[in-house]
């Protein structure tokens, strides 16, 4: 069973500037909680208690949002204020085991994933990127956890990683993968390249930001090169499967979304507007009133 998961909040968020400069992008909000919060419920309701949060300088107001405040707990309840005090527990108690590690030089996603090893150990782990979120029942992290559970009666020490497929001219702003359909829903990797052009990508299936690893992929990641300036996690998988090591990639059932571009933060709070009764209704009216159809 998978308990750990790593959340690599490290980023600049230079997409987002200039609000990023004093706000993290994990806590732009998404109609009434902030992204990030997303991606926890996503990790706890998949069965994880322990959460390890890489994070770079500024990017503490990630933790401050889960941690406990004892002071405003007692404002809340002196002043009666209690369904805002039943909101702030709710958020502070989601997180049984929280552990923070500091990146201190961003130095790209693989280097924020080996920043987890000394939290992680010998166990296998989840990883989920505070800019992705995933809207599927059951959580997209459950999936993975359920087909991980499969293939370990198969084999040992394998890994996960959630894809999706991509229209042709978005190809080159993912790593893409090519390998042998096992399943309808599962494939096992032979190659993985990271943002080819379309025409030199051996498939549509890009990589979200969703995978399970066996803890062997830390050996690999202390191996890779420096390419312009950050450590690829990609090229730390593929020299997994280079040695052996068993990869699938796996299309997760759900919708997802990449907030860390203003377009793509945009459509994830329509998205979540939709499911919500009162502001559906706010969105169609504003909709038809000014002609956007």
């Amino acid at each position: 069973m998978i308990k750990k998961a790593v959340l690599p909040v490290a980023g600049l968020g230079t997409r987002m500037l200039p609000i990023t400069k004093v706000v993290p992008k994990e806590l732009l909000n998404i109609i009434d909680r902030p992204t990030i919060e997303y991606v926890v419920d996503e990790t706890i309701n998949s069965g994880i208690d322990t959460l390890i949060f890489i994070i770079s300088q500024g990017k503490g107001k990630i933790i401050d949002y889960f941690d406990m405040d004892m002071n405003l707990r007692s404002f809340l309840k002196e002043r009666g204020k209690l369904d805002l005090l039943k909101k702030v527990e709710g958020v502070e108690d989601k997180i049984k085991h929280l552990i923070e590690v500091r990146q201190k030089i961003p130095e790209g996603l693989g280097h924020a994933v080996l920043m987890a090893e000394k939290a992680v150990g010998n166990e296998p782990f989840a990883v989920l990127l505070g800019d992705d979120l995933v809207d599927a029942d059951p959580p997209c992290m459950k999936q993975m956890i359920e087909v991980y559970t499969q293939l370990s009666a198969k084999t040992k020490n394998h890994s996960i990683i959630a894809v999706e497929e991509v229209p042709l001219e978005d190809i080159s702003k993912y790593g893409i993968v090519d390998g042998e359909r096992i399943e309808e829903d599962l494939i096992k990797i032979k190659k993985v390249i990271e943002k080819p052009s379309p025409e030199e990508a051996p498939s549509n299936l890009a990589i979200i930001g969703r995978y399970i690893f066996d803890p062997v992929i830390f050996t690999y990641l202390k191996q890779i090169p420096k390419v312009k300036g950050e450590y690829q996690l990609t090229d730390a998988i593929q020299l997994m499967i280079d040695n052996g090591y068993e990869v699938y990639a796996y299309l997760f059932k759900g919708e997802r979304f990449d907030t860390g571009n203003k377009e793509g933060f945009f459509k994830t709070i329509l998205h979540y507007a939709s499911k919500n009764s009162k502001l559906k209704e706010v969105l169609i009216k504003f909709v038809k009133e000014n002609k956007l159809t």
